[in-house]
């Protein structure tokens, strides 16, 4: 019913429906108040599993297409970008800042095309502040990307990755049992 009366509206008006809901997610970020943010994201259709936090001056882009699982924490001023589908697994920790792009322009367009792809974080990822990961990347379950790191292609389970372009440095134990959700001290 939603996508036959959608296909029914006019484009201008189809714009201005898009832009008075990215005011509104734009805005939700800055609610001090996380059950207020939180009712928000779920009203534009964000999938929060239990035990989740998403903490303040986060900008969620397209949320019906984000889904994060349960006892994960999304840090202060991350970006998540659901345009092309983003998936966060159960006790994942976004340190602060970090942004989850799932689409990006080709600069080989003639017309500044898109391109891109969904992102999946896995169970027990560790990203630390300031990472980027880029279009129709997978971390793969307990990996850690560094801070600052730019990661451009699949990481491995239990892999460190660090630098630009991110790079495996390291290993990760393996008997990983925490929960990251609320309470739990980012860095």
């Amino acid at each position: 019913m939603k996508k036959a009366l959608k296909k029914m509206l006019p484009d201008s008006l189809k714009r201005l429906i898009w832009a008075v809901e990215f005011q509104i997610l734009q805005y939700a970020g800055l609610v001090p108040l996380q059950t207020i943010r939180f009712a928000i994201y779920r009203v534009f259709g964000l999938t929060l599993g239990r035990d989740s936090v998403i903490y303040g001056g986060c900008d969620v882009r397209h949320p019906k297409r984000i889904c994060i699982g349960t006892g994960s924490a999304i840090g202060g001023r991350c970006l998540l970008d659901g345009r092309s589908g983003l998936r966060i697994g159960n006790s994942v920790n976004l340190s602060g800042e970090v942004w989850l792009l799932t689409l990006e322009h080709d600069p080989n367009s003639p017309d500044f095309g898109v391109r891109g792809g969904p992102v999946v974080i896995n169970d027990y990822v560790w990203v630390g502040g300031k990472a980027i990961i880029l279009p129709g990347v997978t971390v793969g379950r307990g990996a850690v990307v560094g801070c600052g790191a730019v990661v451009t292609k699949d990481v491995p389970e239990y892999a460190i990755v660090a630098g630009v372009p991110a790079k495996i440095i390291g290993e990760r134990a393996r008997d990983l049992n925490y929960k990251c959700g609320p309470g739990l001290p980012l860095i």
